[in-house]
């Protein structure tokens, strides 16, 4: 058992360590000045009083046996039933300690105002206040009031505080305390683990010193540190900071970006548009220094449109991290993280240590299961008038749990972002890498929110591939945007080929967080006059400035001719084999893009047929070793030339592939057969096309002139144009009749210049003027308002789920954040559902039925009875983990899976595998799953027997 008393010391003491150890020097400054400089002792102060709420007959009556002896003491409830002691959460209970009890000595309305919330949302939900009706009895009455404060009294003296004085304290912004409210749960967190804070039951050990003693001593064993020192940003002797850091002088697209940084007077957003290939990353990465530098900022989190993008970009800042700050701790965020072996690697040379954080709600169980308790009397230093010394805590099946759960703990500085990379903790980590959704999610109402405000706070954030966002999920963005703007955070934004309208909406959102205003002045933002281009929006004097200036790329813009091929009204993949045929049948490198996985293996299986091994297949429905080892192999044969080690280009190569071959994709090919798609897609499609500077006896003499196929676009004279269904089911009529004009007007023209045509043909897509034929114009028109209609509908529903929304901007505190709070989600398929508004998708690992009972690996390999040999052989456990796939996004599919598919009993004992369900397959690699037909194919992937299976009209993640 550990007392109250200890645990709240103990949690002050862990406070002023993350004051000292890991905040970024902003979050310190901006509380500073909110606190006449006294920032650190109102930190440690509130960590130390999260748990106050636990005086009260509602928490102290949770143990028969404890509870009998508090009566002992004098302190009673009669007439409190369980339930109604179980409804009185203990957080709620703190709240209404503070609120009460703090004016009393001195402090004002306002202080107590915006400080009640963080002690009333340590356990993940902020409640509003008529949550905070004092229901009697069940709080205490009595002698109780007189113990509550005298809780928050000692710790305060304790600290060595003055109380009365912080009661000063002006109100922070929202977005500062909805960081502070998750820096409090992570020094909870870490004062809640026993193995590094076991129980004090005696009294007379309980002290601020001990406190701080185990405190520094958890910290040391946890590894536990901030971000990069502040002095190893911008050395002050490097005029060319992407020389120093990349090894390469600076383009003048990079420079332009980098000397912008400089020039902002603050924070703000930094919007970098510039072609596939232009180095936008490493401008971004040295515009992050300069302006980390600027703010006080201690480290980044990069945000990538998935999980495939993730991967690459991960490597590419560790390796600069190496150059800045090489101890900084490091993650990848997402849910396959495991299957990258560069992280893998990482994650094997250290340990793991856990902390309690099952879920809870107001009035539920308690979270921790600590047995925090709490004594009355002198011997607690509370007082003669207190009485007797009475301990009390909770149920020991509740203490083995938390135990079993706290680990030995790391050592070193790699394994803190082991630590920092458990449940819930992800972005705590200084340097964060992973997919969008991580950010996104900060901008929902979700349980423990705050903990990703946490993590963002005192950051810089860079969000790649911005463009890739739609209408649903840019709702989510533009909120997060205003809650970083409100915290002062600076955020880089990077696109190839970013809508007008895009731009606008990203800087409204964060001129909305930044001036707490719902209306504010755009007028004079620029529009870039050349590409690539810079865009600073930020504040100055309370009031929106701009600054924007373009570049010349690194290479001229180059004729790019643009051809349409001649389907059939059936779009047989037959007719795009021989287009593939024709342009490489003596050589030369051809990318083939498809909308769908079943037009890809279609198109696929008929090339194969000509080229043989010549011929690679690229898509989503591949085991995750599978696609890894071939985007590799990919990347290796067609990747920049020049590189160390590198395979030799081929003669001939055709890959056919789907939306993967979009983003952070890093291969050269001499042609582009590609379906037509929304035109800043096909764009993307087209930096793969000559991407790389190589001697053109590199390229066979037909191909020498970059040369792009549009398939999947029927014409017939003046009537609208057609394309295939599973085209239709993933981007919708509006974009494709737009993208089907401008194809056309390029293929009776002079084609594309590229990059000079970027922006304008992306400002044509989604634009209003009229494109194409008059014939075309009735059918434009009502693809337009359907367009609309849903657009709207899905920025409604987005709506639902936003952490405050335009209609909450200048409240003063946090209290009611999670009124109508989302509910809590326990898979990661739900969780990414509310930024995601796609069809639901299940992952699934793969295993075989061996015929003489029990498993096998997909490859043959034998699993056991119950699969219990992944548990004991690395190398199978590694070919099971590899084995996992993604279920198309089926309703019926998504449906059966869930009801049907469960873990193979022997992987109890992984964390990952025994949530991860099996999909059993036959010796044909077969099985029926919701009323279809599923079969796995070495050379195609997972082939479903539906044709065309929809995935429905979502920009990101269309069956790729």
């Amino acid at each position: 058992m550990h007392l109250l008393l200890g645990h709240l010391l103990d949690t002050a003491a862990v406070g002023e360590l993350v004051w000292d150890r890991y905040l970024a020097p902003v979050i310190r400054e901006r509380l500073d000045a909110v606190s006449g400089g006294q920032g650190r002792a109102l930190f440690a102060l509130v960590c130390g009083l999260h748990d106050v709420g636990k005086a009260t007959p509602a928490f102290q009556m949770k143990d028969d046996g404890l509870a009998a002896r508090v009566r002992v003491a004098g302190f009673d409830w009669k007439g409190v039933s369980p339930q109604q002691g179980r409804r009185w959460h203990h957080t709620r209970a703190g709240a209404v300690i503070l609120r009460d009890y703090l004016p009393q000595v001195g402090w004002s309305r306002q202080a107590c105002n915006w400080v009640w919330p963080l002690v009333a949302g340590h356990h993940g939900r902020i409640p509003g206040r008529d949550k905070l009706v004092h229901p009697g009895v069940a709080h205490g009455v009595g002698p109780w009031p007189q113990v509550q404060q005298a809780f928050v009294d000692r710790v305060a003296a304790d600290l060595g505080v003055d109380l009365p004085d912080l009661g000063k304290a002006s109100t922070p912004n929202r977005g500062d305390q909805l960081a502070l409210a998750g820096l409090v749960i992570m020094a909870d967190w870490i004062a809640s683990d026993h193995k590094n804070f076991g129980g004090l039951a005696d009294p007379g050990k309980v002290s601020m010193a001990a406190a701080r003693g185990r405190a520094h001593e958890a910290w040391e064993k946890l590894g536990l540190r901030g971000g990069w020192r502040r002095a190893n940003l911008v050395p002050e002797d490097q005029p060319d900071l992407v020389r120093h850091r990349f090894g390469k002088a600076a383009r003048a697209a990079q420079s332009a970006a980098v000397e912008m940084a400089r020039n902002m007077p603050g924070t703000g957003l930094l919007i970098l548009e510039a072609p596939m290939g232009e180095g936008k990353t490493e401008a971004a990465f040295a515009a992050a220094e300069i302006l980390a530098a600027k703010v006080g900022a201690d480290g980044v989190y990069v945000g990538m449109p998935t999980q495939a993008t993730s991967d690459p970009m991960f490597s590419r800042v560790r390796a600069w991290l190496a150059a800045v700050d090489a101890e900084v701790p490091v993650g990848l965020l997402h849910g396959r993280a495991r299957f990258n072996p560069e992280w893998a690697a990482l994650r094997s040379q250290i340990s793991f240590a856990g902390v309690h954080d099952d879920l809870d709600d107001f009035g539920l169980t308690d979270d921790y299961g600590l047995g925090d308790a709490f004594g009355l009397g002198d011997a607690f230093g509370l007082g003669d008038a207190f009485g007797l010394g009475v301990e009390v805590g909770v149920d020991d099946e509740s203490r083995a749990s938390a135990a079993a759960r706290s680990e030995t703990p790391p050592t070193g500085p790699v394994a803190a972002a082991e630590w920092f990379l458990g449940a819930k903790r992800g972005l705590l980590a200084p340097v964060t890498v992973g997919t969008v959704d991580q950010l996104l999610h900060a901008a929902t109402r979700t349980k423990y929110v705050m903990l990703r405000h946490a993590g963002l706070a005192g950051r810089v954030v860079i969000l790649d591939e911005v463009h890739a966002y739609d209408v649903y999920m840019a709702q989510f963005l533009f909120e997060a945007l205003r809650w970083l703007a409100d915290s002062g955070v600076p955020v880089i934004v990077l696109s190839a080929t970013l809508p007008p309208a895009l731009r606008e909406q990203l800087a409204r959102a964060y001129l909305q967080g930044a001036l707490q205003c719902r209306d504010v002045d755009l007028a004079a933002l620029p529009t870039p006059v050349g590409y690539p281009s810079t865009t600073a929006v930020f504040t100055r004097g309370g009031k929106p400035d701009f600054t924007s200036v373009s570049a010349q790329p690194w290479r001229p813009s180059a004729s790019v001719n643009v051809r349409i091929l001649d389907e059939d009204d059936a779009f047989d993949p037959r007719t795009v084999a021989a287009a593939v045929t024709r342009a490489v049948g003596d050589g030369g490198c051809a990318l083939v893009v498809c909308n769908t996985v079943r037009r890809a293996q279609d198109v696929h299986a008929e090339l194969t047929a000509a080229f043989g091994a010549d011929v690679v297949l690229l898509h989503s429905r591949f085991t995750a070793a599978e696609r890894a080892r071939r985007t590799a192999e990919v990347v290796d044969r067609l990747g920049p030339p020049r590189r160390e080690g590198a395979a030799p280009r081929p003669k001939r190569l055709v890959v056919v592939a789907t939306q993967v071959a979009e983003q952070s994709f890093d291969v050269d090919v001499d042609v582009l057969i590609t379906d037509l798609a929304p035109v800043d897609l096909v764009l993307q499609r087209v930096g793969r096309l000559h991407r790389h500077e190589r001697p053109s006896s590199d390229r066979p003499a037909n191909l020498r002139r970059p040369q792009v196929l549009v398939s999947g676009l029927r014409l017939t004279g003046e009537d609208v144009p057609r394309y295939p269904e599973g085209s239709r089911a993933v981007y919708g009529d509006h974009l494709l009749l737009r993208a089907a004009a401008l194809v056309v007007d390029a293929a009776e023209d002079a084609g594309w210049s590229i990059p000079a045509d970027v922006p304008g043909l992306v400002a044509a897509l989604y634009g209003e003027a009229s494109l194409g034929p008059s014939g075309w114009s009735e059918a434009f028109a009502v693809a337009r308002t359907a367009w609309e209609v849903d657009e709207e509908r899905r920025r409604v529903n987005a709506s639902a789920f936003l952490l405050g929304g335009e209609d909450r901007l200048r409240l003063p505190t946090l209290a009611g954040l999670h009124d109508n709070g989302t509910a809590a989600l326990e898979t990661e398929e739900r969780v990414a559902a509310v930024v995601r508004d796609g069809a639901e998708s299940i992952e699934v690992v793969l295993v075989r039925r061996a015929p003489a009972g029990g498993y096998l690996t997909l490859s043959g390999r034998r699993l056991g009875p119950t699969g219990e040999v992944a548990m004991s052989d690395d190398t199978v456990l590694e070919e099971v983990v590899g084995s996992v796939i993604r279920l198309p996004a089926v309703p019926e599919l998504t449906a059966a899976a869930r009801a049907t598919l469960i873990p193979l009993p022997g992987w109890a004992g992984d964390p990952w595998l025994r949530r991860t369900r099996a999909l059993i397959l036959d010796n044909q690699h077969a099985a029926t799953l919701g009323g279809r037909d599923l079969r796995y194919d070495n050379n195609l992937g997972l082939v479903v027997s539906a044709a065309n299976v929809p995935t429905g009209r979502r920009r990101v993640h269309p069956t790729p």
